[in-house]
C-alpha cells in the first residue's frame, strides 16, 4: 500500500462547525475503508493548514477518488502528496543509479 500526507483546510462552512471535527474525522475514516484505504494518522495543527493525515491507498487513483469524495461533503479542501518511506526510497535510488 502507499502512503499519501494529506494536507487539509477547513472551508467556511467546514469551520462553522468546527464543534463536529470529531466526528467527521470518523465518518472520514469510515469513508476512506469504503476505498480500501485507512486514516492512519490525523493531527490537528496551527499554521498554514488546520489538519495533516497520513493516508495509506492502494494506489494514486484510489486516493484521488477518497480526496474527492471527502471534499465533495463541503467541510474541506485538500491537498495530497504520494509519500516514500524509507525502504521504498532505497529501492528508488538504486532503480535510479543502475
Amino acid at each position: 500500500m502507499a502512503n499519501y500526507i494529506t494536507l487539509i483546510n477547513w472551508t467556511e462552512q467546514g469551520v462553522k462547525t468546527y464543534e463536529k471535527t470529531l466526528d467527521r474525522y470518523q465518518a472520514t475514516s469510515e469513508l476512506a475503508g469504503k476505498f480500501g484505504a485507512s486514516l492512519n494518522q490525523i493531527y490537528w495543527t496551527l499554521g498554514e493548514y488546520d489538519i495533516v493525515g497520513v493516508l495509506e491507498a492502494p494506489d494514486d487513483e484510489t486516493a484521488t477518488a477518497f480526496a474527492l469524495a471527502l471534499s465533495s461533503w463541503g467541510n474541506v479542501r485538500t491537498k495530497t502528496m504520494r509519500a516514500f518511506s524509507a525502504d521504498e526510497m532505497r529501492q528508488i535510488v538504486a532503480k535510479a543509479s543502475g
